[in-house]
């Protein structure tokens, strides 16, 4: 029988020049929605190394100044469940690319105030906790 625990996601908010950097998904859930780079932690993995592993493996770029934003009990793509760790990361190094085509059609750098639709059912949370310093949601 699958175990029904939820599972431990990292979700990378990656700032330069004023804008996001974003990825239209091609993975199991959330296909065709507008996303972070991110994904599972792995055991005996601190969230540091796991946001800049994630981000490196997805679009090729390193991040620095890595912060806590939110978390959330996210539920939104059942059966899976996840406890969703937020964070807000700078730009380091690197241009996106495309590192793994079968999960990811594209990224590019949004304005925030302009994101690409349909997002990431996890983004509208990042926003909020932007705006009004709610860093817990237990949907």
């Amino acid at each position: 029988m699958e175990d029904k625990r939820p599972k431990v996601g990292i979700g990378v908010m990656i700032w330069k020049d004023g804008k996001v950097l974003v990825g239209k998904r091609k993975s199991s859930h959330g296909q065709g929605e507008w996303a972070w780079p991110g994904g599972h932690l792995e055991y005996m993995e601190s969230i540091e190394e796991c946001a800049k592993r994630e981000t490196m493996e997805e679009a090729g770029i390193e991040i620095q100044n890595i912060r806590f934003l939110r978390l959330l009990n996210f539920k939104d793509y059942a059966p899976k469940h996840y406890i969703d760790i937020a964070l807000i990361t700078d730009w380091k190094s690197g241009e996106p690319k495309v590192m793994e085509p079968e999960k990811l059609e594209k990224w590019e750098w949004c304005d925030p105030d302009n994101m690409p639709e349909p997002l990431f059912k996890a983004l509208p949370s990042y926003f909020q906790a932007l705006k009004t310093g709610q860093n817990f949601f237990d949907n």
